[in-house]
């Protein structure tokens, strides 16, 4: 068995995100998300049928939740719980370097 590096393979011109998924099973997924940049859609939002916690790796982050006035900032080692349904959008993320999210979607 090989292990892999949570930071490394990471191109250094991304005009998308790239969302990996590192492993899956039943109603349980992680990923790497990778952002440079990269906000959620004006108007858009995530409605995720299943509860995420994400924890930012590196980078800064700020998500803003449905019915909210100011977004959550994320540093390194910050985490948050987003239940199911938990209408949210990214509305920053760094355009200098890589933002590294691990997020685990779980019933």
């Amino acid at each position: 068995m090989k292990p892999n590096n949570i930071y490394s393979d990471i191109p250094p011109d991304m005009p998308e995100e790239i969302f990996e998924t590192i492993a899956a099973s039943g109603t349980v997924r992680i990923e790497r998300i990778i952002s440079h940049g990269q906000t959620t859609p004006q108007g858009s939002w995530y409605d995720e049928n299943l509860n995420e916690w994400v924890i930012l790796l590196k980078g800064s982050a700020e998500i803003l939740f449905e019915g909210e006035a100011n977004a959550v900032t994320l540093l390194p080692g910050d985490h948050i719980l987003i239940p199911a349904h938990r209408r949210h959008r990214v509305s920053r993320t760094d355009r200098g370097k890589p933002t590294i999210w691990l997020a685990v979607y779980f019933a």
